[in-house]
């Protein structure tokens, strides 16, 4: 029968496996215990020999659920990719003999872990699915850019260059963006001396030559529906006509806006107009052409103060707190335009940090120096205005005095904030924040700029913000990602950043938005589970519709059908599992995903009685950032304890609190949680899922208490993948505590 399970077990004796670990017994507990059809051992099961033997069987129909006994599943993906079989893995070397040691003593208890895992591998197989893909998609390779700024430039240059066909849309009548307004930029190439051309004409020269690049201006989006792979998108100009475009993925370049330097009373900004901000000089700059520079009021300039971090780098309310990264360059680039025009012009840059990032910066700053611009390390105070006179208050840092100095031209460094839309969770967060400080709780909250996007989701019309209004997801492993899938963002509003690092940032997002109109096409995941064809499914018949998955989705992947039941949009799932963690009722599964294939694993264990002394310590940890971390630990041969049992899980929002209640009605003595960094900061790779895992862990002390046992027992952790001696140290101290507190009662 095609649906008959069959599974096959191989344990490989390689890399000390085979010296450690009776295999012989292993073959036995896979067919006894886990119920394998046969089990089988080879020296070296990822070598060629021992491929091709598990692929024969595979091909002869002897097994369609390959169970391997051998290395972390995150060894060896490539060797052991079998095609159309269900493959489980037993971690043998990092998970049992290389955090073991090696003597008479502990042998017993390192051969029942590897028992352990095999009866677990065997249990998730038989419980998993392949995964198959829906059909519902076609390739659909046409890439939507919102933002005609160098970055949406770029990104629409890059796609179309690699052969699908890109869309730019410009809410301006002309393309370049913030670009366009240069007189120049900073040096990009070596030796990374002298201001460049923005090279914006070259690139609007490209576009239009380009017979794959369609080009909308004076446009905006006013609805995005649908999903990766098959988006529906209105674009409509200022007149009201309106097109409808299908679309695979999207990249939103929106750029950035110039912070308000009205805010900034202290420099006279608002009293006189020889006070400017960079961009406003750049204005002045492209009108002199290479000429002597002079103020509107015609007077060409003969001493100009360059002010850094205004408004920036402050907590003074209104103001910006972080460095926008590009302003010291700008300076310098800028303050060479009087130097090349005229030698004798004073320039003098007064910064706290001089902050010069990328390769050339070094460089480009000794070039001003060579120019006769001078750095001084001061904190400018105020700035007064008297007529079109201005002087400068300032206390120099290096001889901490407190003096001033006149000036023609002041030019402020004023930073970058991004051109987003309004943050869909922002009524939300404020909501939480005032629960927490113990205020009244909004109902509602001033939107205060327009959408850009227009996204038919329930989550809201535009990408959720990270901190400051930054669109991102995940700022260390997937940097233009976010939290709509098939969406991504590029350029300075995702973070501050200067022209290079846009048109580098561009290209990434450019390319991260083909690998999703592929793997649309296929049905399949993109990111972080590349490739993977599962995705999530419900028994309608036990669902109560709590809603509880439709609103913990990170990712606007669920929606309510006419009935209330949820609607799942495979295509904007990333498979982290989150919605089944959420369930009540554990009606929510995947393929090769569910209650049960861990459920299973966790019961399957081999629970010793209390008189044994052996107790049991389960570890869920995330397969990102714990599972790695413990792989790593392993391989610097840090020992924890015997008694642990490990299961991946795919984010910590997976686990469902069932799993819990099992393992400790099971007899388990303790249970270790250990999810990804949350907070403002967070290194989740799906985001919330650690942050929803440590709210709904903070409530299973009840369940504890229920059971009459301490709440010591069960422990959550945020674990980054560096923290290779930590987790080991977490795992002993879950052993301790169990020495101290004594076994779980439920294994009488």
């Amino acid at each position: 029968m095609a649906d008959e399970l069959l599974m096959g077990a191989y344990i490989c004796k390689g890399c000390g496996i085979g010296d450690r670990l009776d295999c012989g017994q292993l073959e036995q507990t896979a067919t006894r215990d886990g119920k394998a059809k046969y089990a089988k051992s080879h020296d070296f099961l990822c070598s060629a020999e021992g491929v091709a033997m598990i692929q024969a069987d595979i091909d002869s129909g002897e097994t369609n659920h390959v169970i391997i006994g051998a290395c972390s599943r995150r060894a060896k993906v490539e060797a052991f990719a079998f095609q159309n079989v269900s493959v489980a893995r037993a971690n043998l070397r990092e998970g049992v003999i290389w955090v073991r040691p090696d003597n008479d003593e502990a042998n017993e208890t390192t051969q029942e872990m590897a028992d352990d895992y095999i009866r677990m591998a065997c249990a998730e197989s038989k419980f998993q699915k392949l995964p198959t893909r829906s059909g519902e998609q076609e390739l659909n390779k046409n890439i939507l850019v919102v933002g005609g700024g160098i970055s949406g430039m770029t990104a629409a240059i890059e796609a179309a260059d690699a052969g699908y066909p890109a869309v730019i849309v410009e809410k301006s009548a002309e393309l370049g963006g913030v670009m366009g307004q240069l007189h120049k930029r900073v040096a990009t190439t070596s030796p990374y001396a002298e201001p460049e051309d923005t090279t914006v004409a070259d690139l609007i020269a490209k576009i239009e030559a380009a017979s794959n690049i369609t080009v909308h201006l004076n446009s905006t989006v006013t609805k995005t529906a649908g999903a990766p792979g098959r988006f529906d998108v209105d674009i409509s100009t200022e007149s009201g006509a309106t097109s409808n475009v299908a679309i695979g993925a999207i990249v939103q370049a929106s750029g950035m806006k110039q912070f308000d330097a009205n805010k900034l009373t202290e420099f006279a900004y608002d009293k006189s107009e020889n006070v400017i901000t960079q961009l406003e000089l750049e204005a002045l700059a492209k009108e002199a052409n290479g000429g002597p520079i002079k103020r509107k009021d015609g007077k060409e300039v003969s001493s100009v103060v360059f002010v850094q971090c205004a408004g920036q780098r402050s907590d003074k309310e209104g103001y910006l707190p972080y460095c926008s990264g590009f302003c010291c360059t700008a300076s310098i680039k800028q303050a060479m335009y009087f130097k090349d025009a005229n030698p004798d012009v004073d320039t003098v840059i007064m910064y706290d940090d001089l902050r010069t990032p990328g390769a050339g910066g070094e460089d480009f700053y000794r070039a001003g120096q060579k120019k006769g611009v001078i750095f001084t390390k001061s904190t400018v105070s105020t700035i007064e205005a008297s007529g079109n006179d201005l002087t400068i208050n300032f206390k120099d840092m290096i001889l901490n005095d407190d003096t001033s100095m006149p000036a023609d031209l002041v030019v402020l460094a004023t930073g970058q904030e991004p051109n987003s839309g309004p943050h869909p969770y922002a009524l939300q967060e404020a909501k939480e924040a005032a629960e927490k400080a113990g205020e009244e709780i909004p109902m509602e909250i001033e939107v205060t700029v327009d959408s850009i996007l227009n996204l038919d989701y329930r989550q809201g019309t535009d990408l959720p913000h990270l901190k400051h209004g930054f669109t991102d997801s995940h700022f260390i492993c997937f940097p233009y990602e976010t939290r709509r899938t098939g969406i991504y963002s590029a350029g300075p509003v995702r973070r501050p950043m200067d022209s290079l690092q846009s048109t580098i940032d561009a290209t990434g997002a450019a390319m991260k938005a083909i690998q999703e109109v592929e793997n649309a096409a296929k049905g399949a995941a993109a990111h972080p589970r590349s490739g993977d064809l599962s995705f999530p499914s419900f028994r309608i018949e036990g669902c109560t519709q709590c809603k509880r998955c439709t609103v913990e989705c990170p990712f606007g992947a669920i929606n309510e059908d006419e009935k209330g039941f949820p609607s799942y949009n495979e295509s904007r799932c990333r498979r982290c599992g989150t919605c089944m963690g959420a369930c009540p009722v554990r009606v929510i599964s995947f393929e090769n995903y569910s209650v049960d294939t861990v459920g299973q694993q966790i019961k399957n264990v081999d629970m010793p009685d209390e008189f044994d002394e052996k107790p049991r310590i389960l570890v869920l940890a995330c397969e990102n950032d714990a599972y790695p971390a413990l792989d790593m630990a392993a391989q610097n041969k840090l020992e924890y304890s015997a008694f642990t049992r490990v299961v991946p899980v795919r984010c910590l929002g997976s686990v469902n609190t069932i799993w819990l209640t099992d393992a400790l009605n099971s007899g388990y003595d303790g249970i270790i949680l250990m999810g990804c960094q949350k907070g403002d900061d967070y290194q989740c790779h799906f985001v919330k899922g650690s942050e929803i895992a440590h709210i709904r862990m903070s409530k299973i002390a009840d369940t504890l208490e229920t059971l009459n046992l301490e709440k010591e027992r069960v422990a959550t952790y945020e674990v980054a993948i560096t923290d290779v001696t930590r987790t080991t140290e977490l795992i002993n101290d879950m052993a301790k505590t169990i020495e101290e507190i004594g076994m779980s009662p439920f294994k009488f």
